[in-house]
């Protein structure tokens, strides 16, 4: 993804894995609990993890896009077989989750109500 949409910053660029998390100016630990940060991952790994040594490649098993709402939580998971199939589907997701087009309310087994109306001011959605 050249540019991410309105909302989303660009955290990590590697040739392996890209990061963006949304609204990191709202999501810093005052606001909103900065675990909540919206993070989407775009890896040739299935694995997620800080540490590039605790990376597992896969190596040509195609590229895997997730994106978490919390580290527990997450919205969607899906596995492309080229980046740049991977790569155009992370501008639509992002485009989409800024847009409020993704209900993300359906992830929580436990909602968090007053977090999820702030999110859904930021993005635009209806609740």
């Amino acid at each position: 993804m050249e540019e991410p949409p309105a909302g989303w910053t660009r955290w990590s660029d590697e040739p392996d894995r890209q990061v963006f998390v949304y609204r990191p100016d709202v999501f810093d630990s005052q606001t909103f609990p900065a675990p909540c940060l919206p993070t989407l991952y775009l890896s040739d790994s299935p694995h997620r993890s800080r540490r590039p040594e605790q990376r597992y490649n896969r190596g040509g098993n195609g590229w895997y896009l997730t994106l978490y709402l919390e580290p527990e939580v997450v919205l969607t998971e899906e596995r492309y077989d080229d980046r740049a199939a991977a790569d155009d589907a992370a501008a639509v997701l992002t485009r989409r989750f800024s847009d409020g087009e993704l209900d993300y309310r359906g992830a929580y087994q436990v909602p968090r109500e007053a977090y999820l109306d702030r999110l859904d001011e930021l993005t635009g959605r209806e609740a």
